[in-house]
């Protein structure tokens, strides 16, 4: 099941490295990232795109079969997401996941209309699922399904005033496993 838009964004705490479960609740409130995948030349791969949490941990994303997200999925199914904080001063965090194409019609009808109510801040209506549809269809869309398995965390740092009173802290994060449990 696709997840609703979250009303709040998690906010990331700025004085310490973010739990497994706030890493959790970080992907699944926001709804943007850079999609990174592997190209077999020159550097990655790299796009903004919206995503979509389902209540199983995939993160979908739409994309159209011709597009390089797809070429490369059917060859390296290995991709990241770096999921962009909504709030300022901002956070990061890279989910590395096993990517898959999924090309269910129903399934990239619903991803389209999810993605198209994340754009717009509001749900679009039943009555527009024609037009997406028609959409879908010419447009030759399919979803990439992402597995996470990996995150790593950026805390949000900001400097409040140029003349550097405040001094700016910095510690080093880890990547940790997706379901890893909260420590004790």
């Amino acid at each position: 099941m696709l997840l609703p838009l979250a009303t709040e964004p998690f906010v990331a705490p700025s004085d310490r490295d973010m739990l497994p479960s706030e890493r959790r609740a970080f992907v699944r409130t926001h709804r943007t990232c850079v999609f990174g995948y592997r190209r077999k030349k020159d550097g990655p791969g790299m796009s903004v795109v919206y995503y979509i949490p389902t209540d199983d941990d995939e993160l979908l994303v739409s994309t159209m079969a011709e597009r390089g997200k797809s070429r490369v999925i059917a060859r390296d199914g290995k991709v990241s997401l770096c999921v962009l904080d909504e709030n300022w001063p901002f956070a990061y965090l890279q989910v590395y996941a096993n990517a898959v194409i999924d090309d269910d019609p129903e399934l990239v009808c619903d991803v389209m209309m999810a993605v198209a109510g994340r754009m717009s801040g509001q749900a679009l209506p039943e009555e527009a699922r024609a037009y997406v549809d028609a959409m879908r269809v010419a447009e030759q869309r399919v979803v990439v399904r992402c597995r996470p398995y990996e995150t790593f965390a950026q805390p949000p740092r900001h400097l409040h005033r140029n003349d550097q009173e405040e001094q700016i802290t910095h510690w080093v994060s880890a990547t940790v496993p997706w379901d890893a449990p909260d420590p004790a």
